[in-house]
């Protein structure tokens, strides 16, 4: 066993008040940024992640998203043990949850709307940046969201790609214009996820909703929705269940390119290659879209 691992053993120790000595029991799977493992001891087991030294602010940070998600009983959200690095590694231990993906996608919908509906702040941003995949998230708070959207969130994508090399025509002109239209809308800011796509939800065996891998801010509830219909999307009966327990305002049909354009961005940005067209193509239908009137 190497030091590394004898000090996340002594960090769950210290943690649960209760003496741990696990062994790795081989790669968890499912993370494209971090090396996931499962470390157990014959009776307990732990979920770990596992990164260079420089990756522990994105530790820091998650576990705080996680931390603010699970205050409100609504969705299950692993529970956070700790955090730590050494020799040239960091790393973040949870609660090792059993997952599957197969569950009540109704109940899900349900219970995302129900910690959007209890978790209100008073201003669109967070207590600190965060991370968007492996992109630093800008999180400085605002009173508009309409400014906080276009300045923290497509903006920086857009200076993150003009330093790629990504030429996108017109940038100042659609800001203006997506500015105008979401500073039609009343927004309450509350706690979204933030990066809440099909790989970062599924069930435990007792069938409880589970999310995890967040970005957490407070902003528009409709970003968790829209996001969640990238990339394969969410099972029907999941909006439904939302629908049920807070419909959606009239506009997020066309109001979600906007908020999936950042997402998309953010991908040309980590990955290049055909996000960049996706992201021409929905900065055209942008300037298409209608006013709506709150």
């Amino acid at each position: 066993m190497t030091s590394f691992w004898q000090v996340v053993n002594q960090t769950i120790t210290e943690a649960t008040g209760q003496p741990f000595a696990g062994t790795p029991r081989g790669s968890a799977g499912g993370g494209c940024i971090h090396d996931n493992q499962v470390l157990g001891d014959g009776q307990r087991q732990y979920f770990v992640k596992v990164n260079h030294a420089a990756a522990l602010d994105m530790f820091i940070a998650e576990a705080q998203g996680l931390q603010a998600l699970g205050a409100t009983p609504t969705l299950k959200i692993p529970q956070v043990i700790g955090w730590g690095e050494a020799d040239g590694k960091a790393f973040l231990v949870l609660e090792y949850l059993p997952l599957q993906r197969r569950g009540n996608w109704y109940r899900m919908g349900q219970a995302l709307a129900q910690l959007h509906r209890q978790c209100v702040g008073q201003r669109y941003g967070w207590e600190r940046d965060n991370y968007i995949g492996a992109t630093p998230q800008k999180n400085d708070w605002h009173d508009h969201w309409a400014e906080f959207f276009c300045t923290r969130r497509l903006g920086y994508q857009f200076q993150l790609a003009q330093r790629r090399g990504g030429r996108f025509p017109q940038v100042a002109e659609l800001l203006e214009r997506v500015q105008a239209l979401l500073s039609g809308i009343p927004v309450e800011p509350v706690l979204v996820h933030g990066d809440l796509w099909s790989g970062n939800a599924a069930f435990t065996t007792a069938g409880d909703p589970v999310t995890f891998d967040p970005a957490v801010y407070y902003g528009h509830r409709e970003v968790d929705i829209a996001m969640s219909e990238l990339f394969g999307g969410f099972p029907a009966d999941f909006y439904q269940g939302y629908q049920s327990t807070w419909p959606l305002d009239t506009g997020y049909a066309q109001r979600k390119v906007i908020y999936n354009l950042y997402h998309i961005l953010n991908h040309f940005n980590l990955f290049g290659g055909s996000y960049y067209d996706q992201a021409l193509a929905m900065m055209d239908q942008i300037r298409r879209l209608p006013f709506h009137d709150s």
